[in-house]
């Protein structure tokens, strides 16, 4: 990415996970029947910020599972890579539950669509939704976030990185026009 511009800083970053924790918790009327589900590599370690956020407020765990949706990718067939599988680990029944996916980055939406084909071979939640760090825009297919750190409109030939201490050893988020 060339001609990079810092659009949010770690702190910008804890405020609007701060935000969203207060945002999730006053949709869903406290933590009943509340999962955190994150899509692997960037929304786990979202989901875990979160979810200790939300159980700070609350004084009470909320459950966390992690999905990797690479099997559930429409590009998959088409895709020249070799596909790198990584983990899912949904320890409890989705039946009944409020399911909060989580992830970095909100483009065409085929990401969540997959991650929605995968959360529901683990069972039939009341209610999905979504929470992200960034909302970029272009979607391709009619899902929306409910909630959402930050709204970044960009162009298509605009990257949006971000990076988080866990991963990356900090934490920002970046746009830039692709190389």
């Amino acid at each position: 990415m060339e001609q990079k511009k810092v659009v949010m800083d770690a702190e910008g970053i804890d405020r609007s996970l701060t935000r969203i924790a207060y945002e999730i918790l006053e949709k869903n009327k406290g933590v009943e029947e509340l999962v955190l589900v994150g899509i692997r590599t960037r929304g786990v370690f979202l989901a875990e910020r979160l979810r200790r956020k939300i159980s700070g407020i609350e004084g009470k765990e909320v459950p966390l599972g992690i999905l990797d949706i690479t099997l559930y990718r429409d590009d998959l067939q088409t895709s020249h890579r070799k596909p790198r599988l990584g983990k899912t680990d949904v320890p409890f029944s989705l039946d009944g539950k409020k399911v909060v996916l989580i992830d970095d980055v909100l483009f065409t939406g085929r990401t969540i669509r997959a991650a929605m084909d995968c959360l529901i071979d683990f069972g039939r939640p009341k209610r999905i939704q979504l929470a992200v760090l960034i909302d970029r825009g272009h979607r391709e297919l009619p899902i929306r976030a409910d909630f959402v750190g930050k709204n970044l409109p960009s162009s298509l030939w605009e990257a949006v990185s971000v990076t988080l201490t866990e991963k990356d050893g900090m934490d920002e988020v970046v746009i830039g026009e692709h190389p």
